[in-house]
């Protein structure tokens, strides 16, 4: 069953300049200035809700001698009042439709993390796409701070990694370990610090947000800084993603999804919350 459209979802605003259309096609990552100012303050609010009930995704990834505290948790949409109406009533969807040329976009799923201050793990560079069940090149993923950053803390991505002819092989953030059982199809991610990548370091204000493709290539460093970095993700889905089969469990996992590889992503669990 489909969601309502909503008037600020509809396909006459134009959210994008031509040449960030183009930056998003050729960089695989553009950022969005100020668009989701009075989103803030809500998707605070619905943040505190996970942090204060989190869901069995939730997880820490503070590990060994790490210091602070770095936490996710994913899939909690629809439980989050908050978290539910950014999804079907900010212009979210509308500029992931815009930024691929789809016809109609879906959501896949939230993401919520926080470092607080004084966090010395860092997120790894990695591609969403592999460990996600879907593939597809019309993707939009947003990250949004909640609190202000720094070059010292922010997302950082590769650009133009989401053309690069092999996915990166998952791995588990806390260990490196292979996400999957068997990964001879992917490639080792290369070095990125130490090579000749062009890497952006967005300088963003609250109520910006950073959209990149589920292939460009991202980490982000600890937070040594005295403040939270809390970020708000959204993945949504345009017109040519599909079901793909890992073989192994996925990352949210989808449990009795019932599709096979090459099925569209079905609307009762991945409704469609943008349409031209």
């Amino acid at each position: 069953m489909n969601m309502p459209i909503t008037a600020s979802q509809s396909a006459e605003t134009r959210w994008l300049t031509p040449e960030q259309k183009a930056a998003y096609e050729r960089d695989g990552a553009i950022v969005i200035k100020g668009v989701f100012k009075d989103w803030i303050e809500p998707l605070r609010a619905g943040f505190d809700k996970v942090l204060n009930n989190p869901s069995e995704h939730g997880r820490e990834n503070v590990t060994g001698n790490d210091t602070g505290r770095f936490f996710e948790d994913y899939c909690n949409w629809q439980r989050i009042p908050e978290f539910k109406r950014w999804i079907e009533q900010s212009p979210g969807a509308a500029i992931v439709g815009e930024a691929t040329g789809s016809e109609r976009i879906q959501v896949f799923h939230e993401h919520i993390l926080v470092k607080e201050p004084g966090t010395s793990k860092a997120t790894p560079w990695h591609q969403d796409l592999p460990y996600y069940c879907v593939d597809g090149e019309q993707t939009g993923s947003y990250w949004i701070p909640l609190d202000p950053i720094t070059p010292e803390n922010a997302l950082q991505v590769v650009l133009g990694s989401h053309r690069w002819p092999r996915l990166v092989r998952p791995s588990k953030w806390s260990t490196n370990a292979s996400w999957y059982k068997e990964d001879s199809h992917f490639m080792e991610m290369p070095d990125i610090d130490g090579g000749d990548f062009e890497i952006m370091i967005p300088e963003m204000e609250l109520g910006d947000a950073l959209l990149f493709n589920f292939k460009t290539v991202h980490g982000a460093p600890g937070n040594q800084t005295m403040n939270r970095r809390r970020a708000f993700s959204t993945r949504f889905m345009g017109d040519d993603v599909r079901y793909v089969d890992r073989g192994d469990a996925t990352s949210p996992p989808f449990d009795g999804i019932n599709l096979q590889t090459g099925d569209r992503m079905r609307e009762d669990w991945f409704p469609v919350v943008w349409q031209r």
